[in-house]
C-alpha cells in the first residue's frame, strides 16, 4: 500500500491549487467594509448615539446603557444589511487564541411570534460559559460563571467564514469576583497606565499633551507548507513543529530565499488572505520571502496597540483557514523546523501624543531633542530594570526552542542604539557628578538631528541579534514568539515604561523643588539613568558565546527556560509593580503563573508523547524492515560464496541500524518512565521544571540524534514521514 508520504507527493505534482486566484482590484476599495467603523456609525446611529460611541472611542468615556439600545439596532441594522444572522462576543482568553460564542438575532415573543432583536444589554455584556477556561486558581471547575464586556475602543467587525457571517464583538472577558481571566483587560489597564504617566513627563515640554497612546507594528513570521505533506506528519499535526527530520542537503546556506520571487501557489494565498485582512481593516503593507525555505513574513502599518493585537490576532486566524481553502497549512510555531531560522512576531513599539508627536523620535530643536532623550533614556532604564519580567512576557515552550537558536536573539535581554545614540549618551554620561551651572545647559543643544543622519536610522545600524534595538524611532522587541499574543508582552513593556516614567517625574520634581532649573534637573536625572542602566546595553553580536559570558560579568540574566522565566511574575517586585500601575493584582499574577506553568507542561508532554509514539509506529518499523532486508542480502551473498569482504558494508550499515534502534528504544522507554514520575508531582512548578530537566533536556535532542541517523541510513522508499527537503522545497 503506497504511504502517505508517497501519496502526498504524487498528488502535488498533479495539484493545480492556487492558480487563477482573481483579486477585488484597489485595496482602497475594500478596505474596512466588514468593520463598523465611525464613519459607518455616522450612517446607521442616531446623533445621541454617534456622539456617545465616539467619545468612547477616542476618550474612553463609559456608554450609557440607554444609548446602547439605539447602538445596537444600528449595529444590527448594519449587519443584517450584509447577511448577518448572528453575533458573538470575541475575546481573547489565556489560551493563546481567542474565543467566541455565537448567538442568533433570531428570538420568540411572548406570544409566539418569531423577530429578530439585538438589544443594548447583549451588546454591552454577556455571561459565557467559563468553567473550562485556564483560570490559574482563581475559581473553582464549577463555578462557570465569567463575564464578557464590550470594549469600544476596538471596532465591531462581520467575520466571513464561507457563506456565513458572524457580528465579532471585541470584549474582555472577567470572572465572576472581577478578576482578569484574558490578555486584552490587562493590555488596556497598561495603555491607560502608560498614559497617565507620559502625560505628566510631557508636561515639561508641552502643555497641550492631553494624551500619550502607544503604538505597534508586528511582523508576523511563518512558513507555508503543502497540507497533504503536514497531515503525513503526526508531529506536525500534534504539535505544529516537527520532533524529528535531518537536515537537508540544501537548506538556508545560499541565502537565497530571502526576499525572493514568491512561489505562484503562495502568492495566491497571500492575496487571498490579504483580501479577507482588508475587509476587517487589518492595513497590511508588506508580504516577502523570509530567510528559511518556505518561510515568510507578513507586516501592517503601525497602529494603536491594542487594536493592533486584535489586528494581529485576526491575521493569524485568517492566514491559518485560507491557508486550508489552498490546501497549505500556514505553521506559526517558533520552531517548527530544526537546523533553520524559527519565526518570531518583532513587535516594534512606540508612544505617540494627540499633538501628532512620536515621542521616540529624534527632534530638530534642543526642546524637542530633550523630551526624545527623556523617553528613549526612560524607556532603556526600564528594559534594564525590570529584564525579567520582559523575560516572563515572552516565555513559552514554543519560544524556549527558538530562543539563541539559529536566527532568534538569546534569552539575555539586552538593549541595542546603535553606534551614534551610543556616542551622544556616552557624552551626557561623561558629564555627571559635573557642577550645574549654566554652561551646563551647551549640552542641551544637541542636534541629534543632524548628529544622527535620516536616512542611517531608517535603512541600517541594525542588529538583528539584539532582542530589544532601536531602529531609528521605534523599538523593536524581537524576542516575542510568532505563536503568542502580542498583548502580553505589551502588557509588561507598557506598565514598566510607565513605572519608569512615574519615579523620573518624582525625581525631577525634587530636584525643581530644589531651586533647580527644569531643564537641568530633567538632564540631571537623564544622567543618572543612564549610568546606573548601561550594563543592558550591547552593540556586539547576541548569538556570541563572548557575549554569554560578558552578560554573566555584566549582572544580566539568562534564563533559558520557561518554568525559570516565569518565577518573576510572581516575585514581590512584579508584585507591587503591577498592583501600583493598577494593571494585574497579586491574584491575578498567581494566576497567570500557574497558567503558564500548565500550559508549558501539557505542551512538553504531547511532544514527548508523540516522539514515542513516532518511534515506535513509524521510525522503528520502517529501520527493522530495511535492516530485515539488509540481512536477507546478506545471507544471499553468504549462500552463493560471496567473500565477507563482498557484503562488508551491508553488514556495517546492519550494525549501525541495531545501534540506532536500541539507543531509541531504551530512551524511549526511560522518557515514559520520566514522564511517570513528573505527572505525580502535585506542584506545579516543581512538575514544569522536572518536564523541562527531566523529560525534554535529558531526552528529546538524544533520540532526535539518533531518528535523524536512522532517516540516513534507511531506504528512502521504507521511510513513511515526509522529510524536509520534501516539507521545504515541493510546493
Amino acid at each position: 500500500m503506497e504511504s502517505l508520504r508517497f501519496k502526498a507527493i504524487n498528488d502535488l505534482t498533479t495539484s493545480t491549487n492556487g492558480q487563477g486566484f482573481e483579486g477585488a482590484g484597489r485595496i482602497t476599495a475594500i478596505f474596512g467594509e466588514n468593520v463598523f467603523t465611525l464613519k459607518t456609525a455616522r450612517a446607521f446611529l442616531s446623533d445621541e448615539a454617534y456622539k456617545s460611541l465616539n467619545a468612547s472611542v477616542k476618550s474612553g468615556k463609559k456608554i450609557d446603557r440607554t444609548v446602547a439600545n439605539q447602538i445596537s439596532a444600528g449595529l444590527r441594522q448594519w449587519a443584517e444589511s450584509k447577511g448577518v444572522t448572528h453575533f458573538t462576543h470575541w475575546f481573547q482568553p489565556l489560551t493563546g487564541t481567542t474565543a467566541e460564542k455565537h448567538d442568533s438575532f433570531f428570538t420568540i415573543k411572548s406570544d409566539g411570534t418569531p423577530i429578530e432583536q439585538f438589544d443594548g444589554d447583549a451588546l454591552i455584556q454577556q455571561e459565557p460559559d467559563a468553567s473550562s477556561f485556564p483560570s490559574g486558581g482563581i475559581r473553582a471547575t464549577f463555578e462557570a460563571r465569567g463575564y464578557t464586556a464590550w470594549d469600544p475602543s476596538s471596532p465591531i467587525f462581520i467575520m466571513d467564514i464561507g457563506t456565513g457571517k458572524t457580528l465579532c464583538i471585541p470584549t474582555i472577558f472577567v470572572s465572576y469576583t472581577g478578576e482578569t481571566l484574558d490578555y486584552k483587560a490587562p493590555l488596556l489597564k497598561s495603555l491607560e497606565g502608560l498614559n497617565k504617566a507620559a502625560v505628566e513627563v510631557c508636561s515639561y515640554f508641552d502643555k497641550n499633551v492631553t494624551k500619550v497612546y502607544a503604538t505597534l507594528g508586528w511582523e508576523q513570521e511563518y512558513f507555508v507548507v503543502d497540507e497533504a505533506l503536514v497531515n503525513s506528519r503526526p508531529d506536525l499535526v500534534m504539535t505544529g513543529r516537527t520532533v524529528f527530520g535531518h537536515a537537508p542537503a540544501k537548506g538556508q546556506q545560499l541565502e537565497d530565499h530571502y526576499f525572493g520571487s514568491i512561489p505562484e501557489r503562495v502568492y495566491a494565498f497571500m492575496r487571498d488572505y490579504e483580501q479577507e485582512a482588508y475587509k476587517l481593516g487589518i492595513p497590511l503593507r508588506t508580504r516577502h520571502n523570509e530567510v528559511a525555505p518556505s518561510q515568510f513574513e507578513a507586516a501592517p502599518i503601525f497602529e494603536e496597540v491594542s487594536v493592533a493585537v486584535d489586528h494581529n490576532l485576526l491575521c493569524m486566524d485568517i492566514m491559518d483557514r485560507v491557508a486550508r481553502r489552498h490546501k497549505l497549512r500556514a505553521l506559526l510555531h517558533e520552531k517548527p523546523f530544526a537546523g533553520i531560522n524559527g519565526n518570531g512576531k518583532h513587535n516594534n513599539w512606540s508612544m505617540a501624543t494627540d499633538t501628532g508627536v512620536n515621542l521616540l523620535a529624534p527632534g530638530k530643536t534642543p526642546k524637542t531633542n530633550l523630551m526624545f532623550l527623556t523617553f528613549f533614556v526612560n524607556t532603556i532604564k526600564a528594559v534594564y530594570d525590570y529584564s525579567d519580567i520582559l523575560r516572563a512576557s515572552i516565555a513559552s515552550a514554543g519560544n524556549d526552542h527558538r530562543l539563541g537558536a539559529n536566527e532568534a536573539p538569546p534569552a539575555i535581554i539586552s538593549v541595542f542604539i546603535g553606534q551614534y545614540l551610543t556616542k551622544v549618551l556616552e557624552d551626557i554620561k561623561q558629564r555627571v557628578g559635573a557642577k550645574f551651572d549654566e554652561q551646563d545647559e551647551a549640552i542641551l543643544k544637541l542636534d541629534l538631528h543632524r548628529s544622527i543622519p535620516e536616512l542611517m536610522l531608517d535603512n541600517t545600524d541594525r542588529n538583528r541579534t539584539s532582542p530589544f534595538a532601536f531602529t531609528g524611532n521605534k523599538f523593536e522587541f524581537r524576542a516575542v514568539g510568532s505563536a503568542a499574543n502580542c498583548a502580553n508582552a505589551m502588557t509588561a513593556l507598557n506598565t514598566i515604561i510607565a513605572e519608569t516614567l512615574k519615579k523620573f517625574k518624582k525625581e525631577v520634581d525634587a530636584l525643581v523643588d530644589k531651586g533647580e532649573k527644569k531643564e537641568i534637573a530633567i538632564m540631571h536625572v537623564i544622567r543618572e539613568y543612564i549610568v546606573s542602566s548601561e550594563k543592558v546595553l550591547f552593540e556586539g553580536d547576541g548569538y556570541s558565546d563572548e557575549w554569554q559570558k560578558e552578560a554573566e560579568k555584566r549582572g544580566l540574566p539568562n534564563v533559558k527556560t520557561t518554568p525559570l522565566a516565569l518565577d518573576a511574575l510572581v516575585t514581590d517586585k512584579a508584585k507591587k509593580l503591577f498592583e501600583e500601575n493598577n494593571v494585574l493584582n497579586h491574584v491575578e499574577l498567581e494566576a497567570r503563573h500557574e497558567i503558564e506553568l500548565e500550559k508549558y507542561i501539557k505542551k512538553v508532554q504531547i511532544e514527548a508523547r508523540i516522539m514515542g509514539e513516532l518511534c515506535t509506529s513509524h521510525i522503528l518499523p520502517s529501520a527493522v524492515k530495511y535492516q530485515n532486508k539488509l540481512i536477507e542480502n546478506i545471507k544471499g551473498l553468504k549462500e552463493i560464496g560471496v567473500k565477507e569482504s563482498g557484503y562488508a558494508s551491508q553488514k556495517k550499515i546492519v550494525e549501525k541500524i541495531s545501534e540506532h534502534i536500541s539507543q531509541i528504544s531504551e530512551m524511549v522507554s526511560k522518557m515514559i518512565e520520566a514522564r511517570k514520575i513528573c505527572n505525580a508531582m502535585d506542584d506545579t512548578r516543581t512538575k514544569a521544571i522536572a518536564y523541562c530537566s527531566q523529560v525534554k533536556e535529558p531526552f528529546f535532542d538524544g533520540i532526535r540524534y539518533h531518528v535523524d541517523k536512522l532517516e540516513l541510513l534507511v531506504d528512502d522508499s521504507e521511510w513513511l514521514l515526509p522529510k524536509y527537503r520534501e516539507i521545504l522545497f515541493l510546493r
